[in-house]
């Protein structure tokens, strides 16, 4: 039941960002030639008006297939025949719709938990290090020049850090808040390094944040800060990524995901939402990446239609996406095995 709940949250991702397309399309006037959920072999087929609605075997992916979309065409209700913005709007509908659920995901998420963590200290365990410079009621701005907007900022930077170390291996981190109606900058604040036998190493936060008085617009406002801050944390992955930081084995797939959203479910409501939160957002920021077959590219391509004022060659476009989506592909096949290898070793945690 587990794994048919985190297919089935797959697939309401898919649906939303592929419905964002689809009405979109329609409120421009396009003619949408089919509808489709998945990939690969098709199991069920139905035309209802102009439109197919197609469902297909392997649930990862989906599209909307529209009039003069990949091609010339004359049909006044094509794709290419209409002006630059309503096609920007076409293609940033499917990432917007994704992002809007991840907001409404997080505010679920916030109501479902007994307590929410903010950015003010609260207080201090016996023996924390950083205390000899943060203070109670302080409201926490910055760390390592990063804002913090919630809780899961502050744990992000402590965990995944370039901070300094002293002579003892405790972490230095730079951080800047706000104390009785000022702002401080606090330097070089130290915070335990726990090392533990297996070579591995933990920071010991040293400090307790106050929770969030809820009601109607402090969990609205949350909300929005949740879903910018996992928005943010993806592209500061993707950078690391870039950098070297992580590699193939550290990338999970369809399988993974599934994987990791099913053992969530068995932790709680709560625990399941913030997943779900954080995938639907994920599906969104990346598809806003200008990676060739993805939404952001081919917004890339409208943007640079509308400096020229004329389209670049269809075929050309074509290509690209071509190109782009056969490396996707082969990436996914890379880490779906990845995947496979580390569900029969037990690797997911």
């Amino acid at each position: 039941m587990q794994i048919v709940i985190a297919i089935l949250a797959f697939c309401v991702i898919i649906i939303i960002h592929e419905l964002g397309h689809f009405t979109a399309a329609k409120l421009c006037g396009i003619q949408v030639n089919e509808f489709a959920l998945g990939m690969g072999p098709v199991i069920l087929r139905k035309k209802k008006g102009e439109t197919e609605y197609v469902i297909r075997l392997l649930p990862i992916g989906g599209s909307v297939s529209m009039e003069g979309e990949s091609d010339s065409s004359d049909n006044p209700r094509a794709f290419n025949r209409k002006a630059v913005w309503q096609r920007m709007i076409v293609i940033l509908a499917g990432p917007v719709m994704n992002l809007i659920l991840g907001f409404i995901a997080a505010l679920i998420y916030i109501c479902s938990v007994s307590a929410v963590g903010t950015t003010t200290v609260s207080a201090f365990p016996e023996g924390s290090y950083c205390s000899s410079q943060l203070a109670v009621g302080d409201q926490i701005v910055s760390i390592e020049n990063t804002t913090v907007w919630t809780t899961y900022d502050i744990q992000y930077k402590l965990q995944n850090n370039n901070g300094r170390t002293d002579a003892d291996g405790n972490l230095l981190l730079d951080f800047k808040v706000k104390r009785n109606g000022q702002t401080l900058e606090l330097h070089d604040v130290e915070f335990m390094v726990q090392h533990n036998d297996d070579g591995t190493s933990d920071v010991i936060y040293g400090f307790y944040v106050q929770p969030l008085e809820r009601n109607f617009l402090t969990v609205l406002e949350y909300s929005g800060r949740e879903t910018a801050s996992i928005s943010r944390m993806i592209l500061f992955t993707l950078a690391d990524l870039f950098k070297g930081k992580y590699g193939l084995k550290d990338l999970s797939g369809p399988v993974g995901t599934v994987t990791v959203v099913s053992k969530s479910v068995s932790y709680g409501f709560s625990s399941f939402m913030y997943l779900f939160a954080f995938i639907t957002v994920n599906v969104g920021v990346f598809n806003l990446l200008p990676i060739p077959a993805l939404d952001g590219c081919r917004f890339l391509f409208l943007v640079i239609e509308a400096i020229r004022r004329k389209p670049l060659k269809p075929e050309v476009e074509g290509i690209v996406h071509l190109v782009g989506f056969g490396l996707l592909m082969v990436l996914m096949l890379v880490v779906t095995f990845g995947d496979i290898s580390k569900l029969i070793s037990g690797g997911f945690q």
